[in-house]
């Protein structure tokens, strides 16, 4: 909803300048105000990850307000949660069903599909999150997957860095 609000008052902003002043000069003027503070914005929803010294994103994110350590992988489909930390988080793991087959770096395994309230990585913030738990001992590590990607404006990685862009 704030998105579309911001595209709708950029609009009026700039609509504005072009009938009021009429003047190439101020209109451009305008354009870079506007432009500017888009930037800004856009800066503020993005986050940096340095790559780890075995060559992995890792990061902390925020899981309904706990924190728990994660790696970057675009190879899961699914953001995909430990048995351990799910517990952390007070998921209500008695009433899961692992019923979901999943490849895993360990091998084959079932896992149960729930959706995370909110999940945080820095200021980028995503809400109502699908997401996998496996059994108890099965992954070492927490995967941020596609399921939180896909809702970022962009990512990429430069040399070292992973940059995740959130929408402004």
């Amino acid at each position: 909803m704030s998105r579309i609000l911001l595209v709708v008052v950029v609009l009026l902003a700039t609509a504005g300048a072009v009938v009021a002043y009429g003047d190439p000069a101020q209109i451009a003027r305008a354009k870079n105000t506007v432009s500017e503070l888009l930037n800004r914005r856009a800066a503020a929803r993005a986050v940096q990850i340095s790559r780890g010294q075995a060559g992995e994103f890792a990061l902390r994110a925020k899981i309904n307000g706990v924190n728990a350590p994660m790696v970057i992988d675009t190879g899961a489909t699914s953001v995909v949660l430990t048995y351990e930390t799910a517990k952390a988080i007070g998921l209500p793991l008695e009433l899961l069903e692992y019923d979901v087959d999943v490849e895993t770096a360990g091998g084959h395994t079932k896992a149960a599909r729930l959706t995370l309230d909110r999940l945080a990585i820095g200021k980028l913030v995503e809400r109502s999150v699908p997401a996998l738990v496996v059994p108890h001992g099965q992954m070492k590590t927490n995967l941020l997957g596609m399921s939180f990607l896909d809702r970022l404006e962009s990512w990429e990685v430069r040399s070292d860095r992973l940059m995740l862009h959130g929408y402004p």
